[in-house]
């Protein structure tokens, strides 16, 4: 029986994920905007090819890509 979930998370990337903001014109790094700043003092820095467990994907980042 084949595994329906195998590839589900293969795009579930920071960078395509809804609360992901991008930082600079080269989109190499970016803030990620899911929860309130905390002890940090400011968002978290990630990756757009990091990934969590609360990633949404944001269709809108989905198009540009694709265009």
């Amino acid at each position: 029986m084949k595994d329906n979930y195998v590839d589900r998370a293969k795009n579930a990337l920071c960078g395509n994920c809804i609360y992901y903001v991008s930082k600079g014109a080269n989109n190499l790094l970016g803030r990620c905007r899911r929860n309130a700043p905390v002890t940090v003092k400011g968002y978290p820095v990630v990756f757009p090819t990091d990934w969590c467990g609360e990633h949404k994907l944001d269709e809108t980042k989905m198009i540009e890509r694709a265009e």
